[in-house]
């Protein structure tokens, strides 16, 4: 007995899910086939997805069937999914299973808001995702659909549908879709685009070696379902002047298994700030690797001066507003800006910054004295709306980032390095000492907390302090022993990279009256 064919879109806001259903109803429709579609809204800020639930009947002429209005876990046949996180969400709510269903989803990322809020790094490990799906789908077809719809000048539903077209779970035939599409009008040949180059990705991926199947490889060195820019680690190499000295430092001084950090953090601060300050780096690790060897490190793949060396350049790179100016300000993010958009040759693209520079981020990139005078008066800040497309935004900003040379000199470039100093000093006193790896790895991760700028570095910068001041270098802490103290130490690191926001106020925790209303 025939039944529906039932499809499930998670889309998120912006992306065309509404269209991309749209475009099924009408393919359907274009086919005779009876068909149907509902929509449950998502929620703002990247918290959900938009998901869509259609049904097709695949008989001509047939009984008008009774079809339902939402999805049922186990009887999905196509789950399409236009970002990889909600592949994700799709397989834990169960409407992805390996008797019935095939998965066409995308594997980059989009960051949720949970992912952003936690301190820390809150990402959600993407791999999972990839190594799971082909084990809980009948057949999975993933690979990068935003970076296709970029190359294509289209948005990702076109390159979705045709990937869903090309998967073969559709009873659509490629005329009929492509007839949907052209009946939208607007925009039709650059969907046409999309859809043809996401149908013959699907279709290269089906014969019988089962390479749909697989995992898509990911580029040495990145992480799965993150691409590019989008990856907090640390900066690619860069071509820079004088860099060839660092390089042949690297290989002489440390072991091989450490070189290509090395090499990305050498790249990230010759960048930030000049090539001694690279070389500043490479002498602070110098120390930890020498902690790592007495403790014996190499057997662990060095784990304590790799952790040291990824913290260390994230450090020692902090954003402040010479660091923002410089950044707003490169031909690589207006040529990025420029492809997001898909501007054509010769069309003029309008940049606008907003941003709320506060007295105390102004202060962090002054002289110790003068900053300390301004901090007496800080104020909550001002928001400000610059065009760095225009010439009168763009000298504002590139005059800020031209103060780099000015930064050693700064208030909070001394703070830094002098607290820097001080964490390392501690690594290496302990570290000699106890000769416990793990006691000194803890204390290289207490590294995690300072971060930001603004108001979020102080408050983080004032929890890292407080753990040197009442443990790391607190005698009475130490003589309790390395156990008792790697302990102590991990339990102030996690509590202070805690929500804030979890933490009731009085004012929330008091609640409301219940207030009655009399009746008519």
């Amino acid at each position: 007995m025939t039944r529906p064919i039932t499809i499930l879109v998670a889309a998120l806001g912006g992306e065309g899910g509404g269209v991309l259903a749209d475009w099924l109803i009408e393919a359907a429709l274009h086919e005779g086939f009876p068909t149907q579609k509902t929509s449950i809204p998502g929620v703002s800020q990247r918290t959900g997805a938009t998901t869509y639930y259609v049904e097709i009947y695949p008989e001509k002429d047939a009984r008008p069937p009774v079809m339902a209005l939402v999805p049922s876990p186990g009887s999905i046949d196509l789950m399409a999914a236009s970002e990889l996180v909600e592949a994700g969400r799709a397989m834990q709510n169960a409407f992805i299973t390996p008797e019935r269903t095939t998965l066409v989803a995308s594997t980059h990322r989009i960051f949720a808001t949970s992912e952003k809020m936690v301190p820390s790094d809150g990402r959600y490990d993407a791999q999972k995702i990839l190594e799971a799906a082909p084990k809980v789908a009948q057949k999975a077809v993933l690979f990068d659909m935003s970076r296709m719809a970029q190359e294509a000048g289209t948005v990702i539903n076109a390159v979705l549908f045709g990937a869903m077209a090309g998967s073969g779970a559709l009873p659509l035939s490629r005329a009929a879709c492509e007839a949907a599409i052209r009946g939208a009008g607007k925009g039709a040949e650059a969907s046409l685009r999309g859809f043809a180059a996401g149908f013959e990705h699907a279709v290269s991926t089906l014969p019988g070696d089962r390479a749909d199947h697989a995992s898509p490889p990911l580029p040495p060195g990145e992480r799965a379902g993150v691409r590019g820019n989008e990856q907090d680690t640390l900066t690619p190499t860069l071509s820079l002047p004088g860099r060839g000295s660092e390089s042949d430092r690297i290989r002489r001084e440390f072991p091989e298994p450490l070189h290509a950090l090395l090499e990305q953090g050498v790249a990230r601060l010759a960048d930030y700030q000049d090539v001694a300050y690279a070389d500043l780096y490479l002498d602070r690790m110098r120390g930890v690797l020498a902690v790592d060897r007495e403790a014996g490190g190499e057997a662990g793949g060095w784990k304590l001066t790799q952790e040291a060396a990824r913290l260390l350049a994230l450090w020692m790179s902090y954003e402040d507003t010479i660091r923002v100016a410089d950044l707003k300000t490169r031909a690589s993010r207006f040529a990025r800006v420029r492809k997001e958009a898909a501007a054509k040759d010769g069309q003029i693209v309008v940049v606008t910054d907003y941003l709320k520079p506060s007295a105390n981020e102004i202060a962090d990139i002054l002289p110790p004295a003068w900053a300390a005078r301004l901090r007496r008066n800080a104020g909550a800040g001002r928001a400000v709306k610059l065009r760095t497309s225009d010439v009168s935004g763009f000298l504002a900003m590139r005059l800020m980032a031209a103060m780099k040379p000015l930064r050693r000199r700064s208030a909070r470039f001394i703070e830094e390095q002098a607290l820097i100093e001080r964490w390392l000093g501690a690594i290496k006193r302990l570290g000699f000492a106890v000769l416990d790896a793990e006691l000194s790895l803890e204390i290289v991760l207490c590294a995690k907390l300072v971060r930001g700028y603004g108001e979020t570095w102080r408050k983080s910068h004032a929890a890292f302090v407080k753990i040197l001041d009442t443990l790391v270098e607190n005698e009475q802490a130490v003589a309790r022993g390395a156990d008792a103290l790697r302990v102590a130490i991990r339990k102030a690191r996690e509590a202070a990279l805690a929500y804030e926001e979890a933490k009731p106020s009085a004012a929330t925790a008091k609640g409301k009256p219940v207030i009655w209303m009399k009746q008519g």
